[in-house]
């Protein structure tokens, strides 16, 4: 459940980002009140969070052992 919610927030991040980069737009600040607003602040650590949590994707053993 946790790596749904990470994977979601770093959707969200990553969709920030690509509005950001085309269209010069933050759309958390843009929603929740500019860049130093309590609301955005709160997003921006959350996405921070999930990404240092998706890190550990990387060191996951996700094949299956048919065997068990």
């Amino acid at each position: 459940m946790i790596d749904k919610i990470a994977l979601v927030l770093i959707i969200i991040g990553a969709l920030n980002w690509g509005s950001i980069g085309i269209f010069q737009l933050d759309l958390v600040a843009t929603l929740l009140g500019g860049p130093a607003a309590v609301g955005s602040r709160i997003v921006y650590t959350l996405v921070a969070l999930a990404g240092i949590w998706a890190i550990s994707f990387f060191f996951r053993d996700t094949r299956r052992n048919i065997d068990k």
